[in-house]
């Protein structure tokens, strides 16, 4: 089978995609397994993972020119097509259509399965989510009560780890690290993602113990890529109830109080558009489209600031906190 794609070269080395799952709401059709759901019912929307080979990528990126701000690890490119080139090294290369409906990829020797599925499915995939019209959070959600809760943060900021605290509680996690929402005349759905959450190494011995089961995520982190069973997941959507904007740790990093303060509508518009996963695409459109999302979502879902120091002793009463706040 052969493809065309935008600039007219020939997609070599693809073959039929036949394994169908569901992430974040979306039919996922992948030529490869995927450590994901089996596709049960009707998505939002729709995307085919293809495996592209070194060729490919070379007459790709030949005579493209890189975002200077994206540094080495992580290199970005918007093409003339309207498609998106995004790599990390040791890790893989990922080619976005301009309609958001494939991606085009190729592993790097060397990276785990794991550690390369966190990347297609987090990152490469938030930009296909945004050329189809998605406002994707950067959070983490958990699930209590059966509502949803969303930790709100960018990276390093403590979302993982305060959603441990919640699985070490016997509660659920929806979502690690990136969060899709449908906004309906009611009600707003928060959609499970990858039955996996990203922890650092203290963290994921004491919430699993020493199991075999855990692979690093990169050589630039010691963060673990830890699997999730039945029992510490959510496999289907959830209303979500609220939102907690994570202060920064340096923010609060001479302080021991836990702190909780109720976001007005304007506040909270802010914190949700500061929270964006994908900063990349800044179209006209897709940032219009962002602000009347964010806008809304900030008038139907509470947001709140959550400050408290970053010690493992003190999550347990963050959590506790948070429950109380919540109910």
């Amino acid at each position: 089978m052969t493809l065309q794609i935008a600039y007219g070269g020939p997609v070599p080395n693809l073959v039929t995609a036949h394994h169908r799952y569901c992430v974040y709401g979306i039919a996922v059709v992948s030529d490869t397994p995927l450590a994901l759901p089996r596709y049960s019912d009707g998505g939002l929307g729709e995307v085919e993972c293809l495996s592209g080979s070194a060729s490919f990528f070379h007459r790709v990126t030949r005579d493209i020119v890189f975002d200077p701000g994206a540094g080495s690890w992580y290199r970005y490119a918007p093409l003339g097509d309207g498609s998106s080139y995004v790599r990390w090294e040791s890790v893989g290369e990922f080619l976005v259509n301009a309609d958001g409906r494939r991606i085009t990829y190729r592993r790097f020797e060397g990276s785990s399965i794991e550690s390369f599925q966190v990347y297609m499915l987090g990152q490469a995939l938030s930009f296909a989510l945004v050329k189809q019209r998605f406002e994707p959070l950067h959070a983490t959600v958990v699930v209590t009560d059966d509502r949803a809760v969303a930790f709100l943060g960018g990276n390093a900021s403590g979302k993982s780890s305060l959603a441990a605290s919640f699985l070490e509680a016997g509660h659920r996690l929806l979502t690690d690290d990136l969060l899709i929402v449908e906004q309906s005349s009611d009600r707003v759905i928060a959609y499970p993602g990858p039955p996996r959450i990203k922890l650092f190494p203290r963290i994921a011995s004491r919430l699993f113990g020493e199991a075999a089961n855990r692979v690093p995520m990169n050589a630039r982190t010691n963060k673990l890529i830890v699997p999730l069973d039945e029992r510490r997941r959510c496999a289907t959507p959830v209303e979500l109830t609220a939102i907690y904007s994570l202060t920064t740790p340096r923010d609060v990093c001479r302080s021991r109080d836990i702190g909780i303060e109720t976001l007005s509508v304007r506040n909270a518009f802010i914190e949700l558009l500061s929270g964006t996963f994908n900063r990349r695409l800044t179209s006209a459109a897709r940032l219009e489209r962002q602000f009347r999302f964010m806008a809304r979502l900030a008038d139907r879902v509470p947001v709140k600031k959550l400050a408290y120091p970053r010690t493992i002793e003190q999550l347990e009463s963050v959590r506790n906190r948070v429950l109380a706040d919540c109910t």
